[in-house]
């Protein structure tokens, strides 16, 4: 167990240190440059590695220092500026983060040594979880303790500022009085003319049995300097810390840093014009899927009617939003022919063509991956006599793609020809059973030119390159395919998610790490209570994580209770409800989203590689690299490409676009100039800047064992049981958990 004190509270002075600035003062007031890099100190706690996380998914250039390691950098005056050939003076730095304001595993001489540097250069910095107290602008904090299923506001000075793309509402996510999350709420301290001193409030709460308000985060100025206090505790995961890690990155940059963010949520419906098999709540299995053991007795496959067309299309006007449909042409053909030559379905999704859009998902939704063993439960891969596993063949595969595209064309979707998601995501891996991608299928791919193939992101989490295409990995959503209302979505959740003792399947206890077995639900209040609110809180997790991967559902979810469209409304509006109407969620087509991901990972892989860098001198921003290279870029609005037009798209109040590199240095133009414009008040040159006392031995530790972090102050001792680890990860189950109704027949109509 290792535990980290925080600083502030018991005031002892330390010496007033002076630090040679040579080296790190401007010559002038606009000479001086700063990088495009944030410099992380992390001690291991949540805070600080969650706001590392924000930096590392927006893709912002970071240096970071281990406070636990023994062989860590040491911050001095050449760590953090020097002078260029030129005689410009060169910040390293546009921005510090910090584990609270003064960490103990820091020298008196490097705390010394950082304020003197973000005072001269005009440099923000962010304490990530602190004790209230003087030193950073507050009250000794009166209340302290669970702000779980709270809701903070978003002051309007936070959303005039780097917070501008909030509505005003903070929800923290939890139960009332759970041990989710922990913070303390004070109040500022008066202004102090004499020093310059104000504490700005960004984030506040009513204090509990008062009418007063405690901030929960602000701005501290004083002496020069900029710090945002955060007075509660948090992890990258969580709720609140997902609505406020962008304005935390935002706000330490100034706005200008390499790196792009953007809220992602495409929808995926599968399965259209076919049919899904029915989950049997008699036999906890689905019926004709091979999951069922003993006699369970069929149930009716799920398919739309056109009555859910004309519903969905209301919806999706209603709300502003498009659904990107896969479509599976031959069904649509054989219940025609089963129906007396017509097929209302079809008629219905055909005359609302252009209120969707369409993604090729195979002719007749066959698997295309290995040729499957039925015999045994779970199923297996065929082998032959030598134990040499057995493919779909490549002429299957490719039938299966050419037809579902002559379909597609011949009724006039709107579908784009190179996007491809196979039936079940079949043809790839698919583990245990299949180890390796179908070769048959990966040569189908490269004979009709898929560039973009969707596979399963429970089962691959990253792009990569198969034959001619790039995967994207689709989210599965746990509204099950097999499902239509909302009892029998409770009733396969209780079997997947509750113990055997409970009368469930025991998953949950098999997989101990990725799920957490749950009580039973009510059949009837279950889905509103519980299911609902959980996969919409789980969808959000990824939208607010920078993370393009798409979602999905299917055509069964459409239909009877409409799961789906209960999902994407509580989604819809919850996500409006946080975030103004210029910071939207984007809506990418597979192609779109593949593209991100590819410009993400070519991103990292240039940040690896070291070969781009970039920096502000007065109000001009240069990138500059090898020419084309793609490049994410984040400034302020109003920014122009220099003696052009306006620099990339708006989003959140704030300009940015993937540019790519010519043969000359990118130049940009920012409205004002940023950092060390002007030697603050205070600074003298030749002297060195006397710096402000700190304080030690905070009544405030923090204790990490595990994944639980154990906060000690004098309201008592507080156990996080989970703050240190990942969220539990529901489990996404089981081959058959995205079959459609595999042999359509002929039925009656709905």
């Amino acid at each position: 167990m290792r535990a980290f004190r925080f600083l502030p509270a018991v005031a002892l002075a330390v010496a007033t240190a002076v630090i040679g600035l040579a080296t790190v003062v401007p010559a002038s007031a606009t000479s001086s440059r700063v990088d495009l890099n944030v410099l992380v100190v992390t001690d291991g706690n949540p805070w600080v590695e969650g706001i590392r996380q924000q930096l590392s998914a927006e893709g912002v250039p970071t240096t970071v220092i281990d406070l636990t390691s023994s062989g860590r950098a040491t911050i001095t005056a050449g760590f953090l500026a020097d002078t260029l050939a030129d005689g410009t003076p060169h910040g390293h730095f546009e921005g510090v983060v910090l584990p609270n304001d003064a960490p103990t595993q820091l020298s008196a001489a490097e705390l010394s040594t950082l304020s003197g540097y973000e005072q001269t250069y005009q440099v923000r910095q962010v304490d990530a979880y602190v004790w209230p107290g003087a030193n950073t602008g507050l009250s000794a904090p009166t209340w302290s303790g669970s702000l779980d299923a709270t809701t903070a506001t978003a002051s309007a000075s936070a959303r005039a500022d780097a917070f501008r793309y909030l509505n005003g509402p903070v929800a923290f996510e939890g139960t009332a009085g759970g041990n989710g999350s922990y913070g303390y709420l004070p109040t500022p301290l008066p202004d102090d003319p004499a020093t310059g001193s104000h504490f700005e409030p960004f984030l506040t709460e009513t204090i509990p049995g008062t009418t007063t308000q405690g901030t929960l985060a602000g701005v501290y100025t004083s002496g020069g300097r900029q710090q945002l206090v955060l007075t509660f505790a948090y992890n990258y995961y969580q709720q609140q810390f997902r609505l406020l890690a962008h304005g935390i990155v935002d706000w330490v940059t100034k706005g200008v840093h390499l790196g792009y963010w953007r809220n992602y949520f495409s929808a995926h419906i599968d399965d259209l014009f076919n049919a899904n098999s029915r989950w049997s709540q008699v036999g906890n299995c689905t019926p004709g899927e091979g999951d069922c053991v003993g006699t369970v007795p069929a149930t009716t496959p799920i398919r739309m009617t056109p009555a859910d067309v004309t519903a969905t299309v209301a919806w999706e006007q209603q709300n502003n939003y498009t659904l990107d449909f896969l479509f599976n042409g031959g069904p649509s053909l054989d219940y025609a022919a089963a129906n007396g030559g017509t097929d209302p379905l079809t008629t219905a999704l055909l005359a609302n063509k252009n209120s969707f859009m369409w993604l090729n998902h195979t002719y007749q939704h066959p698997f295309l991956g290995c040729v499957q063993n039925f015999t045994v439960i779970p199923w297996k891969c065929q082998t032959d006599s030598t134990g040499a596993i057995q493919y779909v063949d490549q002429g299957t595969v490719n039938s299966q793609i050419q037809q579902n595209i002559q379909f597609g064309q011949a009724n006039g979707l709107p579908f784009r020809p190179g996007e491809l998601i196979a039936g079940e995501h079949s043809g790839t891996v698919m583990l245990p059973q299949q180890p390796y991608d179908n070769p048959n299928f990966l040569a189908a791919l490269t004979q009709n030119n898929i560039q973009w193939l969707g596979v399963d992101a429970s089962r691959e989490t990253g792009q990569r390159q198969i034959a001619s295409a790039l995967g994207v990995p689709r989210h599965p959503v746990n509204v099950f395919y097999n499902v239509s209302t909302q009892s029998d979505e409770v009733s396969e959740y209780n079997w997947l998610y509750t113990s055997k003792a409970n009368g469930g399947s025991g998953n949950c206890e098999a997989n101990p790490t990725t799920t957490t077995c749950i009580t039973p639900l009510d059949l009837t209040t279950g889905w509103a209570n519980y299911v609902l609110p959980l996969q919409v809180k789980i969808t959000l997790g990824y939208v607010l994580g920078n993370d393009p991967r798409p979602f999905f559902m299917h055509q069964s979810n459409l239909t009877d209770d409409r799961l789906a469209l209960q999902t994407l409304t509580n989604i819809l509006a919850t996500y409006r409800g946080w975030y103004t109407a210029d910071t939207p969620m984007v809506n990418q087509t597979l192609t779109d989203a593949g593209t991100t991901l590819q410009q993400q990972t070519a991103w990292r892989q240039t940040q690896t590689a070291g070969t781009v860098s970039g920096y502000v001198q007065g109000g001009v921003v240069t990138v500059q690299g090898p020419a084309g290279t793609t490049v994410p870029v984040t400034v302020p609005a109003g920014t122009t490409v220099t003696g052009g037009a306006a620099f990339g798209s708006v989003y959140g109040g704030e300009q940015s676009a993937f540019t790519t590199l010519g043969t000359a240095p990118t130049s940009l133009t920012v409205a004002s100039a940023l950092f060390g414009t002007a030697p603050s008040a205070g600074a003298t040159p030749s002297s060195g800047i006397a710096l402000a006392s700190y304080s030690i031995g905070s009544p405030h530790e923090v204790h990490r064992k595990g994944n639980a972090v154990t906060v000690t102050d004098p309201f008592g001792t507080h156990v996080l049981p989970k703050l240190a680890g990942k969220p539990d990860e529901e489990l996404h189950i089981g081959s058959t958990h995205h079959h459609p109704y595999r042999t359509p027949v002929a039925q009656t109509k709905k």
